[in-house]
């Protein structure tokens, strides 16, 4: 009850102190006010890798339009992900926290999963729409697929998308649109337990079930063709876009109009599909005359199943680098300088924190927030450095499995997650390391090959203490999931 009270009274005074603001203001200058703010646009790919786009050096593949984003922003180097898999660092963005301290740490949601995101927590939807944000969720969620936990319960305006992976299936406690699309010899009554082959999921808008099963080849193009006439529609208005691609999660699906394509395959195309969609973005939002008021945020959920890692070790599922360092672009015309690179630690989490205090206010008082303020690595601020003393390694499973502070990674916890399918010509999983800790020097050796803990026993032991610190603090300051 305590925390549903900090959370109504914070988003309650938030609101009342921005409309008194603006209402303190004449008719014009709410107008200026409301144009003053910046818009945001994120952009999460789902188990895109490190190597998988041109600019992080991909050959056989080709994203000219991230490229050139990249070009005329900044591309970030070290952005991590604390936990390798999905659901964990969706929760990460929305509420700025490690997985761990709010109970989402553990695997992915699947449809006979009672948990999802705890309605008691802040997430950036909410803090943006009580300032006047326009908000939508278009595309993958995969925080909890009951009606409390979806986005529009959550901060979103709307939804338009699917409520976890692609390779799941149609949960049985669905509530289906009067004029749902259906497979042919389907009806809602024989699909009231649930549908039963995987790879056939819902597409839902907002709380109800549209089409079922969705068809997964024309996915990207559909959330395109949402996002842009969101775009479009609230041009004249603050706005938080966040567009969670499908792909390239498996199983992939293309449309005539891209197969074929790539040099790199089907996997490729989906890529390069990608690649189209954030152009198609790029274009209404210079098209509306909004380029130099809108951040625009590239990035992935993990590492790669089946893509590339570029020069980083391990995979998705892994707490190599391959599986929890992430592709990062972000381009703001006259505020991110063009063509920039960031060496920063920089994290998923602090996404919220920074999106706040660029919309004019602070991430929530009431509860811990993990993720800091990066505004100043984004604008390239003379001398900016992360923020983050160290940031901490979580398995697929929620265990503490490391941590890095400056340029040295300290690997305590082993475990790896590999995906469930892997293209013919993906790498085997790394073979496991003698037991014992695992220190690497990320600055001369970013492929995570020489283990020098014997040769810097007090970077282990001043690592190993910040690990504990930190062990000790989440588990006397995490809150508890949601649940059915």
């Amino acid at each position: 009850m305590t925390a549903m009270l900090n959370r109504r009274s914070f988003l309650k005074s938030l609101a009342a102190g921005a409309a008194a603001i603006m209402f303190a203001r004449p008719q014009w200058a709410r107008a200026a006010d409301e144009k003053a703010k910046p818009n945001f646009v994120f952009i999460l790919a789902d188990d895109q890798g490190y190597g998988d786009l041109g600019c992080y050096g991909a050959a056989k593949i080709k994203t000219p339009n991230i490229d050139h984003m990249a070009a005329e922003g900044m591309k970030f180097t070290d952005f991590y992900v604390s936990t390798p898999v999905c659901t964990p660092t969706r929760s990460s963005l929305m509420t700025g926290c490690y997985p761990r301290r709010i109970g989402l740490e553990k695997h992915v949601l699947f449809p006979n999963s009672v948990i999802g995101l705890n309605p008691d927590e802040i997430t950036i939807a909410e803090l943006l729409k009580a300032l006047g944000y326009a908000t939508t969720c278009i595309g993958k969620w995969h925080l909890g697929h009951q009606a409390k936990f979806l986005p529009t319960r959550q901060g979103f305006d709307s939804f338009f998308g699917i409520p976890f992976s692609n390779d799941m299936s149609l949960p049985a406690d669905m509530t289906f649109a009067k004029d749902v699309k259906l497979a042919e010899g389907m009806t809602v009554e024989n699909l009231k337990g649930g549908g039963k082959a995987g790879n056939t999921v819902p597409l839902m808008r907002d709380l109800e079930v549209i089409e079922y099963p969705v068809d997964q080849t024309t996915l990207t193009e559909r959330y395109t063709e949402e996002a842009c006439k969101f775009i479009a529609a609230n041009k004249d208005k603050p706005f938080f876009l966040y567009l969670p691609h499908t792909m390239p999660h498996y199983p992939l699906h293309i449309s005539e109009k891209f197969k074929g394509k790539s040099a790199g395959g089907l996997f490729g195309d989906v890529i390069e599909c990608l690649d189209w969609s954030t152009g198609q973005i790029l274009k209404t939002i210079k098209d509306s005359g909004i380029d130099g008021r809108t951040l625009v945020i590239y990035t992935s959920d993990n590492g790669a199943a089946a893509g590339s890692s570029g020069p980083l070790k391990g995979k998705k599922g892994s707490t190599w680098e391959g599986g929890v360092r992430e592709p990062c672009i972000m381009r703001w015309p006259g505020k991110v300088p063009a063509g920039s690179v960031c060496k920063e630690i920089a994290t998923i989490m602090d996404v919220l924190p920074t999106l706040a205090k660029l919309a004019g206010t602070n991430a929530p008082t009431d509860r811990v927030i993990d993720g800091k303020d990066i505004l100043p690595l984004i604008t390239g601020q003379a001398g900016a450095k992360t923020p983050h003393e160290a940031f901490f390694y979580h398995t697929a499973m929620g265990k503490l499995a490391g941590g890095r502070s400056g340029k040295w990674k300290l690997r305590i916890d082993t475990q790896e997650y590999p995906p469930k399918k892997k293209a013919k010509n993906a790498p085997a999983t790394p073979p496991a390391p003698p037991p014992g800790p695992q220190l690497y020097d990320l600055e001369a050796d970013l492929g995570e090959k020489n283990n020098v803990a014997a040769e810097h026993p007090d970077v282990v032991k001043r690592l190993t203490d910040l690990l504990e610190k930190f062990d000790a603090e989440i588990k006397a300051n995490s809150r508890p999931v949601g649940r059915i």
